[in-house]
C-alpha cells in the first residue's frame, strides 16, 4: 500500500508493520532502482500488545507514536529525536545526508545555484524529521487506448535532483503530477500536461539540432490552441445564449473526461500513432541542458505540451510551453522551452521480495487496534 511523503510502502512481515521510505536512485542515473530506507516499525507482540518504533536516524529503532488523522492518512511521530542527531552537529549530519540522498560531498557540488538549493531541500526536510503525516496514493488506471500504461516514474530536474511523478490519462490530456516536490514546485502539482490531441512533428535530425527550429513548430503549435479555446469558449457562449436554462444539457469537461471524450481522444491519437512511424530519431537541440546524456536517440511520437515553472516557495507559478516525447513503453521525457532544459522520465518498477502487503480494510482496521493501544 503505497502512501505519500516519499512515498512509503507499508508492508507486514512476521509480527511487524514496516514504513519503508521510498527514495529515487542518485541524480541523474534514472534508470536505476529505487532505493529503500526504513522509516518505522509496528511490532505486534501480543494480541492486545503493540509497540511503534521510529527507525529514523543512524542509533537504531526508538521510542515512537502513530494515530490515524483521517480516512487515508495517518501520521507518526519520534519521541527521542535525540536519535537523530549527530556528535557533528547539523554540518556533520548535512554532509552525511549529502552523502545518502546524494552520492555525493559537498565538494563536488561546484554551482552555487545547485548549492543553494540542495542546502534549502536539507533545511526543508530536517524540519520534518519528528512528525510526519502520510496519505495514500491511489494510482491511476489503466486503459488498452493509452498511450502508455499509467503510473509512478522517477524524473530528472535539473538542480532539484531526482523527484517522483504520477502519469495518468484523462481523455484529450496526460497529466503529470508530482509525488514528491522541491522548493520551487510542491508535491501535489501537475508538473507537466500532454495535449494528446496535437501531435508535433519533428523536422528531420539536422534541422531539431536547431534549437529555434523546434521553438517555432511548438509556438506555433501554441498559437493554434490559443485560437481553438478561444472559439470553443465563443461556440459554448452562442449555445448557453440561444438555449432557454432549463433545458441547456450538461456541458462536458474539457479533456473529455466522460467515456465519449476519451474514445474520441483515443482515436484522435491512435489516428496518430498509426500515421507515425514506429520510431524516429531523436537528439536534443543544442543549447538544452539535460542532468542526463544517456537518453534514447530515438523516440515513438512527441506532442505538444505544457511544464509548471515558478519561482522559490511557490511563487508566481506559470504553464510554459515545451514537448512531450515518447521513447518507449517505460520512459519519456519532456522539452522545457523556457528554461532550455530536459527532463527524463524512467518507470518505477518495484517488487517486494519475502513480504505480503495487506489489503487496504485490514490495514485500515490494524492502524486503529494499534492506535487503540499504543494510547
Amino acid at each position: 500500500i503505497l502512501y505519500a511523503l516519499s512515498p512509503i510502502p507499508l508492508q507486514v512481515d512476521g509480527l511487524f508493520i514496516i514504513g519503508w521510505m521510498y527514495l529515487p536512485p542518485h541524480d541523474p542515473h534514472v534508470d536505476d532502482p529505487m532505493r529503500f530506507k526504513p522509516l518505522f516499525r509496528i511490532h505486534l507482540m501480543e494480541r492486545k500488545c503493540a509497540t511503534v518504533e521510529c527507525m529514523y536516524g543512524h542509533k537504531g529503532p526508538h521510542n515512537g507514536h502513530i494515530q490515524i488523522v483521517k480516512k487515508d492518512e495517518f501520521s507518526t511521530k519520534c519521541n527521542q529525536t535525540d536519535h537523530h542527531r549527530m556528535s557533528g552537529g547539523r554540518q556533520e549530519e548535512f554532509r552525511t545526508w549529502l552523502r545518502e540522498e546524494w552520492g555525493r560531498t559537498l565538494e563536488d557540488i561546484f554551482h552555487e545555484h545547485m548549492q543553494e538549493l540542495i542546502l534549502m531541500k536539507f533545511i526543508y526536510t530536517s524540519q520534518y524529521d519528528n512528525c510526519l503525516t502520510y496519505r495514500r496514493i491511489y494510482l491511476p488506471p489503466s486503459s488498452p487506448d493509452d498511450l502508455i500504461k499509467p503510473g509512478l516514474f522517477k524524473g530528472t530536474y535539473g538542480s532539484h535532483g531526482l523527484e517522483i511523478v504520477m502519469l495518468s490519462f484523462h481523455g484529450k490530456k496526460a497529466k503529470g503530477t508530482k509525488i514528491t516536490g522541491d522548493p520551487n514546485i510542491p508535491a501535489g502539482q501537475q508538473t507537466v500536461e500532454i495535449d494528446l490531441a496535437h501531435p508535433l512533428q519533428l523536422p528531420d535530425i539536422e534541422n531539431l539540432r536547431d534549437f529555434s527550429e523546434l521553438s517555432r513548430i511548438v509556438l506555433e503549435v501554441q498559437e493554434q490552441v490559443r485560437r481553438e479555446e478561444q472559439e470553443q469558449e465563443h461556440q459554448q457562449e452562442e449555445e448557453d445564449c440561444s438555449q432557454p436554462a432549463a433545458s441547456q444539457p450538461a456541458a462536458k469537461p474539457l479533456g473529455g473526461e466522460g467515456a465519449e471524450g476519451e474514445e474520441t481522444a483515443a482515436g484522435a491519437a491512435g489516428t496518430t500513432q498509426e500515421k507515425a512511424p514506429a520510431s524516429q530519431p531523436f537528439v536534443l537541440p543544442m543549447g538544452v541542458i539535460s542532468r542526463n546524456e544517456d537518453y534514447p536517440r530515438t523516440c515513438r511520437i512527441c506532442f505538444y505540451g505544457t511544464g509548471l515553472i515558478a519561482g522559490h516557495g511557490f511563487t508566481s507559478p506559470e504553464r510554459t510551453p515545451g514537448v512531450f516525447v515518447l521513447f518507449d513503453d517505460d520512459r519519456f521525457g519532456f522539452i522545457w522551452l523556457e528554461l532550455k532544459s530536459f527532463s527524463l522520465y524512467s518507470r518505477i518498477k518495484v517488487s517486494f521480495q519475502n513480504a505480503e502487503a495487506p489489503s487496504r480494510e485490514a490495514f485500515d482496521e490494524m492502524l486503529k487496534n494499534i492506535q487503540s493501544l499504543a494510547t
